[in-house]
């Protein structure tokens, strides 16, 4: 059988949308993917990040299946490569092996292991990933850009009667995972749970059975990381930056960005933060105390040893009144980190939170150049920015 991936650019107009565009179709979609990760977060520092920016043309794939992906995957190693999603990419495909019969089975054919050297993007509004998870672990230089990801629902959720006050179901798989790398780009992505939205899943043992993990986590001492104009949607537990308390890797990594985002209907962790120095700014939040699912229980967390600046950040929640509704520690109380804010506004009122949710200061300075859009403004202009599809509006 052939081999189902192209080794030239096939960037025509019809495939990315791109046809009203002053420039030519192909000048376009080769600049977006060669395009390095720009000032205004940590993944510009340290020799920047350029993904496959280098790649050759022969390094250039088109996948359309999941054994295209995972074999160019394979075959370009860590050289510097560029493969664009062109199609819906269903790892329970027939071409993978079909529905998963187990967590292993799904540990083994859900995962998309992406190498050193890498953009992998979106063409024009074809690029869908789902039942999978990406897995950047031991890596550097990636860039993730353009792809709708529908967040994976763990086959088997496992009950732990010791989480919490009455137990809980957990599960494993995220969206994106970030493990022991550095130098990541994660750009113009769509994160959402539906349709398997929790408002439809069983409740056993007086819980919904949660078979969602996290959306796009960052841990075990990864840097270097900007996470930006992507939307994250329907989600509980959506942004973990550090694995744990106890997770000594962590101390003195987890540099991170996030900005320009657009979270609605998240819960909580958007993003909770253990150790790391973490600029989020100019973040739209959107949400509803009181929502029948994914009601809003706080955005930043401020957990053990994090030291936060935060900047011009808008949220509207329905329902929050203060501060500590949309900023607060939710690990120990023993366990404290440092937040700052600058310009962020609660409902269309300055958030206060020196006032109002009593952290200590965050004291280091950012190392890059970088524009915040004023919080007055993000509501209208995030929405119009953020997410797959949208690429070429600035």
């Amino acid at each position: 059988m052939p081999l189902p991936i192209s080794l030239q650019h096939p960037f025509h107009a019809m495939l990315l949308g791109y046809a009203l565009l002053s420039l030519t179709p192909t000048a376009l979609a080769d600049d977006e993917a060669r395009q390095v990760a720009p000032t205004g977060g940590w993944a510009s520092v340290n020799g920047g990040t350029n993904g496959g920016a280098a790649a050759k043309s022969t390094d250039v794939y088109t996948v359309t299946s999941p054994s295209a992906l995972l074999q160019a995957l394979r075959q370009a190693g860590e050289r510097p490569k560029i493969i664009w999603v062109a199609a819906p990419i269903d790892m329970t495909a027939a071409d993978n092996g079909g529905a998963f019969q187990s967590h292993a089975d799904q540990d083994a054919r859900g995962k998309i292991s992406i190498p050193s050297n890498t953009t992998l993007i979106g063409a024009g509004d074809q690029g869908h990933i789902r039942n999978a998870f990406i897995l950047i672990e031991n890596a550097s230089n990636v860039i993730v850009r353009n792809l709708s990801i529908t967040n994976p629902c763990d086959v088997a959720p496992v009950w732990d009667p010791n989480d919490g006050k009455d137990g809980n179901w957990n599960s494993e798989f995220d969206g994106i995972t970030i493990d022991k790398s550095h130098h990541i780009w994660i750009d113009h992505n769509t994160f959402t749970d539906l349709p398997i939205s929790d408002a439809n899943l069983p409740v056993e043992n007086g819980k919904t059975k949660q078979c969602h993990d996290g959306a796009l986590d960052v841990k075990k001492g990864s840097d270097f990381v900007t996470i930006s104009y992507n939307v994250f949607d329907s989600h509980e537990k959506n942004n973990l930056i550090g694995h744990s308390d106890s997770s000594t890797v962590d101390e003195g990594h987890l540099t991170i960005t996030l900005h320009h985002n657009h979270f609605t209907n998240v819960a909580e962790r958007a993003p909770r933060v253990r150790f790391g120095q973490v600029h989020v700014y100019s973040n739209y939040y959107e949400g509803d105390r009181k929502a029948t699912a994914y009601h809003h229980q706080y955005s930043i967390g401020v957990g053990y040893k994090a030291q936060i600046l935060s900047e011009h950040n808008a949220f509207r929640i329905t329902g929050a009144s203060q501060c500590s509704h949309v900023v607060k520690n939710p690990g120990s109380a023993s366990k404290t980190g440092a937040i700052s804010d600058t310009g962020s506004q609660l409902n269309g009122a300055d958030l206060n939170l020196a006032s109002n949710c009593n952290f200590a200061p965050a004291n280091w300075t950012i190392p890059y150049a970088y524009t915040p859009t004023p919080a007055a403004q993000v509501p209208s202009t995030v929405p119009a920015q953020a997410g797959a599809g949208k690429l070429l509006i600035r």
